[in-house]
């Protein structure tokens, strides 16, 4: 399963994206969490002390020369460098999740074209298309990381919402562009959503994006969503535990998705 979780600000997609993590941990699955937001917070959201995080590979430009070739500003380097084993050298890692950062570089699209843009989009590609771990991307929030064609290649693009008229207007923009780029399984999670919420109206507002699960407004959310023992296990926060039943249907509901037919294009 790779998936990758988008959103307005504030909807709380690296939470979401933390739990699906923790939860397709739980079942012994092996995961790789993607953090592809320059403002990376999801190290966090796993109970990792900032001592812990990974070092962004934006900010590891002697190893984009390194695996690139590049010799200076402005030569030519290789666009295929060898990634394989960056996932176990330069992850950060909380019980069976690595974690890894990309930074704040242009990933793909229309953006320049540097060694760690290379470093960046080769990852990208093996962590997809050549590697059996289940792999949860958490995206810059908002709508321009799909001008790059960063979560192109993924299985499903997650849109997290709740019942803020803006988030919704968010969600159908990121359909419409994803659209653009050829990808159609689209689905949606409310999130964060209070009592008085009205789910049907938020499934009308999606116009079409299926919506395939809710999480409840829940102040312990904010603590955090696992922590690492003692032991390097990693354990479901409160949190999590007191959603898990949630988080597990959204999961269950992805797997049916990904099996039906593609989502059909919005006139």
């Amino acid at each position: 399963m790779k998936v990758a979780v988008s959103g307005k600000g504030g909807v709380g997609k690296t939470t979401v994206a933390a739990m699906l993590a923790v939860a397709l941990e739980a079942r012994g699955q092996t995961v790789i969490a993607l953090d592809a937001d320059p403002d990376a917070n999801l190290a966090a959201a796993f109970g990792l002390p900032p001592e812990r995080h990974p070092t962004p590979l934006s900010d590891m430009p002697e190893l984009a020369a390194q695996r690139t070739g590049a010799a200076g500003p402005g030569g030519f380097f290789q666009l295929n460098p060898k990634v394989d084993d960056i996932p176990e050298t330069c992850a950060a890692r909380a019980g069976g999740v690595r974690v890894l950062a990309l930074g704040g570089v242009r990933q793909g699209g229309g953006g320049c074209i540097c060694p760690a843009t290379a470093l960046v989009k080769a990852l990208l590609a093996h962590l997809v298309l050549g590697r059996e771990e289940s792999v949860i991307m958490d995206m810059e929030a908002g709508i321009e990381h799909l001008g790059r064609a960063t979560a192109q290649s993924m299985d499903a693009l997650l849109v997290v919402v709740n019942d803020d008229p803006w988030s919704l207007q968010t969600a159908r923009r990121i359909r419409r562009l994803a659209g653009d780029l050829g990808m159609r399984k689209l689905l949606a999670v409310a999130n964060r959503l209070r009592p008085a919420a009205d789910l049907k109206a938020i499934q009308a507002a999606l116009e079409g994006l299926p919506l395939i699960g809710q999480i409840p407004d829940d102040p312990q959310v904010a603590a955090g969503v696992a922590r690492v023992g003692p032991d390097g296990r990693l354990e479901p926060a409160d949190g999590l535990t007191a959603h898990l039943p949630a988080v597990e249907g959204i999961l269950r509901r992805l797997r049916e998705e990904l099996h039906r037919d593609p989502l059909p294009e919005k006139d």
